[in-house]
């Protein structure tokens, strides 16, 4: 489930979405990166900066989602989507998995801009990685010893290790991790307890 031995062109074939997500994450990367101001400008015309959303800049509560600080930072964020959302495109199809992913998300940027002082501002997949940890943790909820093994022995240490590491890290955005968290699981218990009832 979670071990990629796809090759590259068997990768953008069997998980078209997650493949685009990381080419955006890559090209954002590279124009918020630009010399001479640019990519500061950039930057700053994607962030989630709460006073500009309270000044009706609404698609701030959806570009962060593709925008990261740093190398570092977009890396991590990549890598995470690498492992462990090609599964979830696949269990819940393309479709599905966008509209989940971008929800995620988007409640993740909600919950930092309701929650968060006007001046605070933030960039970052993670939110939305929070929400596809949490359709994890809903098919544990839901199915317990009969989820399959890899969740039960791999996503749940994995959930509550990042749950305990978002308060010891720095520089995090404890708001959108959990509540991306949050939205997955109840997202997830509704999706995954219809299936169930089929």
């Amino acid at each position: 489930m979670f071990v990629r031995t796809e090759s590259l062109s068997q990768f953008i074939r069997f998980y078209p979405v997650v493949s685009l997500l990381i080419l955006i994450h890559a090209l954002v990367f590279i124009a918020t990166s630009l010399p001479g101001g640019i990519g500061s400008s950039v930057l700053f015309s994607l962030a989630g900066i709460n006073g500009l959303i309270s000044q009706g800049e609404y698609w701030r509560l959806i570009t962060p989602i593709f925008a990261h600080a740093d190398l570092f930072h977009v890396l991590f964020n990549t890598f995470s989507l690498v492992l462990f959302a090609p599964a979830l495109e696949r269990l819940l199809g393309s479709v599905q998995f966008s509209v989940v992913y971008l929800l995620t998300g988007i409640i993740a940027n909600v919950a930092t801009w309701v929650l968060q002082p006007p001046f605070y501002s933030s960039v970052g997949a993670s939110g939305a990685i929070f929400g596809l940890f949490g359709l994890y943790g809903a098919i544990w909820l839901i199915y317990k010893q009969a989820a399959p093994l890899e969740i039960r022995q791999v996503m749940v240490p994995i959930i509550a290790i990042s749950v305990v590491m978002t308060f010891f890290s720095s520089n995090i955005n404890i708001t959108a991790h959990l509540a991306g968290l949050a939205a997955g699981v109840m997202i997830g218990l509704f999706i995954f307890q219809q299936r169930r009832r089929e």
